[in-house]
């Protein structure tokens, strides 16, 4: 039974979708003035890997995350930079693009930009209005936050310690047009030179907030199953999302609200932001990290979990997924003298692993004690190898087992036929005749020399086998 711990209930909650079979998910996406950094990394790669399993389940998962693509972060890069909003948002959103799809992300079923819904922005600014939610000041418009009467249930803060951290965050012009300090903005009237669209308060541009309001429920109605976003989104984005959309709608957002864990870095555990300036890009990363280290180290953290990132965590990562590739070689290596035929009790002990599998990822997508069973099933694949006779069926029956399960992750293993090198196989061949002829010493000579061209040599009892780092 798929279990899911919902942040608003702040209890597991068994997993019902409103239309059987299929999941509506929205993602708070990134703010593209700038490379993602790892920080961002961890939502999309967290979310992703619960739409994998998800699918694994065999759900149509129906997966929208936008791109906001103008706000003042961007205004003020683009300004800098003597180029427009847009030509901003074109530029770090075609990087985003080749980052995830170096780490391995599905492409969302759609990825909406603000700037293609100001209109629907406008009507639906204009209902909140009309509705006696939202109040005109000089063309900006603001949310009175107080007349929704949830307001703070996701974040379970009271209405005063709202108003207090609110007013910590805003300058004081702004809290002097505001009716309360805890109100926000869902329409920001334009300034000389800043990009605007004219609306029937003024020209101005979208608030962040209404943003992802407009896109999900244009995307799936007023109500769907699941939005996902980092836990700093919980207040006031997310927050905020709820009492806009409600006031609106008048039926319920979201049934179930999931939140991912920090990403840390340094002694002190320190967030990992762009405004701390204590972030690595995956744009950077990527330089000279494999892209399924990175992946495989941010996959296989629990979702709500921090994750510490240090160069001693990536490498646990490189070395855990190496054990898994040297894994798939092994089994490959031994189809060469496998015989025809099949065993029925490897295949129940598959099954078992599936299940088990299954069973510890329903509690809350655990992919800790997810990548614990494959780990066990890398053990089972490894003894069954070691043994003097195996047989194809089985021998395929796992790869395609550990497929499966890696691919939940995001993790695909890749087993490229090994050019064989002449050369080394001469060496070999000499290594082999060394240790007949008990030379261990040119054996070692041997070992050592191809050692130091990345090759590592593997004596099986099917005889010697190389690979190269």
């Amino acid at each position: 039974m798929l279990k899911i711990y919902n942040t608003l209930s702040r209890q597991k909650e068994v997993f019902q979708p409103m239309t059987p079979g299929v999941i509506k998910m929205y993602v708070c996406g990134p703010t593209v003035y700038n490379y993602i950094h790892i920080g961002n990394a961890r939502s999309i790669v967290a979310f992703d890997t619960v739409r994998r399993y998800f699918e694994f389940r065999g759900y149509e998962v129906q997966y929208v995350s936008n791109f906001t693509d103008v706000d003042d972060k961007m205004i003020k890069a683009a300004k800098e930079e003597g180029i427009t909003v847009p030509q901003l948002a074109d530029r770090y959103i075609q990087a985003f693009n080749e980052d995830t799809t170096a780490l391995n992300v599905e492409p969302a079923t759609d990825h909406p930009r603000a700037t293609e819904y100001i209109p629907q922005i406008i009507t639906f600014v204009q209902k909140l209005i009309d509705n006696g939610y939202a109040y005109v000041v000089d063309g900006d418009v603001y949310y009175r936050a107080r007349h929704f009467k949830n307001y703070g249930a996701l974040s379970g803060q009271s209405i005063d310690d709202l108003e207090t951290g609110a007013s910590e965050h805003v300058d004081p012009e702004e809290v002097a047009k505001k009716e309360d300090p805890l109100d926000f903005a869902l329409w920001k009237a334009a300034k000389p030179g800043e990009i605007n669209w004219e609306a029937p308060w003024g020209k101005g541009r979208p608030g962040w907030h209404i943003e992802c309001s407009v896109m999900s429920t244009d995307h799936f109605g007023p109500t769907f199953d699941i939005h996902a976003g980092g836990q700093d989104l919980q207040f006031p984005h997310h927050e905020n999302e709820i009492a806009q959309s409600e006031a609106a709608t008048g039926e319920k957002f979201v049934n179930y609200w999931m939140h991912n864990g920090f990403v840390t870095i340094g002694q002190d555990n320190e967030k990992m932001s762009k405004s701390l300036g204590n972030f690595v890009t995956v744009h950077d990363l990527l330089k000279s990290e494999d892209p399924q280290v990175i992946r495989f180290f941010m996959a296989t953290t629990h979702y709500r979990r921090p994750i510490q990132y240090s160069q001693a965590n990536l490498d646990e990562a490189r070395a855990n997924l190496e054990h898994l590739r040297n894994t798939f070689h092994n089994l490959q290596y031994r189809l060469q003298d496998a015989t025809s035929g099949t065993d029925g009790d490897v295949q129940r002990q598959l099954a078992q692993f599936r299940d088990r599998f299954t069973e510890v990822m329903d509690d809350d997508i655990n992919v800790a004690n997810g990548i614990a069973v494959v780990y066990e099933l890398m053990k089972f694949a490894n003894q069954y190898v070691e043994q003097s006779a195996v047989q194809r069926e089985p021998l395929v029956a796992i790869q395609v087992m550990l497929k499966k399960l890696l691919q939940v992750f995001g993790i695909e293993i890749n087993l490229e036929t090994q050019t064989q090198d002449q050369e080394i196989e001469a060496l070999i061949k000499q290594r082999d005749a060394a240790r007949a002829a008990k030379d261990f010493a040119m054996s070692d000579q041997i070992r050592d020399t191809l050692k130091a061209r990345g090759v590592i040599i593997e004596d099986t009892p099917q005889g010697t086998r190389y690979r190269k780092e």
